[in-house]
């Protein structure tokens, strides 16, 4: 799985935040409020996410309502698997990585761990 390019982020991040299926111009107008883009950009990269199975779209009227098939958490952990994937020590990697989290956030790293583990055990 290939990275999102920023414009592609930055559409996703809308989608995501959206929580409901949303139009072009919808997130064209959302993205211009922070750089100028043009619609038919805006319109391209979403129809691109929807070829790469991101975006699931549905027609009403003349116009294409756009939706998240995947998660951002779905989106991430990809990107750490890959990541491990390609490490030479996958344990080591992940270590490093929760050595530079905060007591919180370890927590809670550790309560989700236990969840996992829990529906695991019959």
């Amino acid at each position: 799985m290939a990275r999102f390019g920023d414009l592609e982020a930055s559409i996703m991040d809308v989608v995501w935040a959206a929580g409901a299926p949303v139009r072009v111009r919808e997130v064209s107008d959302r993205l211009n409020q922070e750089r100028p883009l043009a619609f038919n950009t805006v319109q391209t990269v979403m129809e691109n996410l929807f070829h790469k199975g991101w975006l699931s779209r549905t027609k009403n009227g003349r116009a294409y309502w756009y939706e998240a098939v995947r998660s951002r958490d779905d989106y991430v952990g990809q990107l750490l698997n890959e990541a491990l994937a390609v490490a030479p020590d996958p344990a080591a990697t992940l270590v490093r990585l929760v050595g530079g989290m905060d007591p919180d956030e370890i927590a809670s790293l550790r309560a989700a761990l236990d969840a996992v583990e829990g529906q695991d055990t019959p």
